[in-house]
């Protein structure tokens, strides 16, 4: 079932705004190579030579930072996030080495969120001591299943016991705060499976699990060879077993994929669903920034590390200016994803439109039971959380 708009919502064209105050700060760092390529990873990755070339890497993200901080206006960063690839084929000794050259640059704040991805084929427990000694406090482990076959059919370079035992090391090795990634809707995949996964990772003692079904992405090799996935009435099957099995087990889900023990919603992943600041540093990286001449950008980084990593080449392949007729739906395409939403009064804070801007969408979500008749909350229904796309059209121009 799909709803179609029945009015569409005008907005003044413009590129330049007032906010009230500036967002929360954050930092992407991308770290692009990777062991092996899988076959349904859209990501900037790039499969790691016998050298990776740690210290320039590092030395070029600094640069690339320096080249950001006029974004930084008197802020703190509130979180980190390494992403990739497999940001763990890195060294400690590096990581530290562009922790502190951040630091040295923008400040930290107190309770600063640091967080590795990192896949159980890397983990070697000295190694992930060392992470956890140079400041990272919180690990994303990319597990997707436990078992062997769809390992393999996902092309993972892990096995089910090298999951299970990374764990053991997060744990073993400080962090008491860790994500594991799991996938659902499989090659295969029977209910069964993957309630079979499921448990496995909550008996593992994650604080946050991201649960996500398996698409199909362009420029894949799972786009050019489709693999069998399971039937519609079996992906429904699964998500709402699964859901009840999370939250019976202390996992609150507060986003489309995300599910978190009380107080461990990912910080980094919250900033960016409300529509915070973030800089992207490294090849690809994407980034979102209020400037001081009042745009809101967004960014991108040349994409292919040997381009990257070329003094002649600039790092910043483009930008972005987000004109006030598509402020609504950027800011909302972010908050809506979240199960309870956000303030209302977050909107002007974020975007510096008034609140009013969104009346008639509103109001004509709420009669199509999309969003929440809440004056003070911008928040989807149950159902505008399934038809998401379908609530998302009523606040476009």
């Amino acid at each position: 079932m799909t709803d179609q708009p029945s009015s569409t919502l005008l907005y003044p064209t413009a590129t330049v705004i007032a906010l009230p105050q500036l967002p929360p700060l954050a930092l992407y760092i991308h770290i692009p190579w990777c062991v092996r390529k899988c076959p349904y990873c859209d990501f900037n990755s790039h499969q790691a030579g016998p050298d990776l070339p740690e210290a320039e890497y590092v030395d070029a993200l600094l640069a690339d930072l320096d080249q950001d901080l006029f974004a930084v206006q008197g802020r703190v960063l509130s979180s980190i996030f390494f992403g990739g690839g497999t940001p763990s084929l890195f060294s400690a000794e590096q990581l530290g080495r562009l922790l502190r050259g951040v630091e040295q640059r923008i400040p930290f704040a107190s309770d600063i969120e640091i967080t590795l991805e990192a896949n159980p084929g890397t983990f070697e427990q000295d190694k992930f001591k060392a992470y956890r000694q140079q400041g990272i406090n919180r690990l994303s482990i990319g597990v997707q299943s436990f078992q062997p076959a769809k390992l393999e059919r996902l092309g993972r370079i892990h096995n089910g016991d090298e999951a299970v035992r990374a764990a053991a090391m997060a744990r073993n090795a400080g962090f008491d705060n860790f994500n594991m990634d799991l996938m659902h809707g499989l090659p295969e995949q029977s209910l069964d499976d993957a309630l079979g996964d499921l448990r496995q990772a909550i008996e593992l003692g994650p604080t946050h699990l991201s649960w996500y079904q398996l698409t199909v992405e362009p420029n894949t090799v799972f786009w050019n060879q489709p693999p069998e996935l399971p039937e519609d009435d079996i992906l429904w099957d699964i998500q709402e077993a699964g859901q009840a099995l999370l939250a019976q087990q202390g996992f609150a889900q507060y986003e489309v994929s995300a599910y978190a023990q009380p107080g461990r919603a990912a910080r980094h992943n919250l900033n960016y669903w409300r529509f915070g600041d973030f800089i992207g540093i490294g090849a690809g990286a994407h980034g979102k920034l209020s400037l001081p001449d009042g745009r809101i950008v967004r960014t991108w980084k040349t994409r292919l590390p040997k381009d990257y990593l070329n003094p002649s080449k600039p790092f910043k392949a483009g930008e972005k200016a987000l004109p006030l007729d598509e402020l609504p739906f950027e800011f909302l395409i972010n908050a809506l994803r979240l199960t309870e939403g956000v303030e209302a009064e977050l909107f002007t804070q974020r975007t510096g439109q008034p609140l009013a801007q969104l009346a008639q969408a509103r109001r004509t979500a709420e009669q199509k039971g999309l969003l929440r008749v809440e004056p003070d909350r911008l928040a989807a229904t149950a159902r505008g959380q399934l038809f998401l796309n379908d609530l998302l059209q009523y606040f476009l121009t």
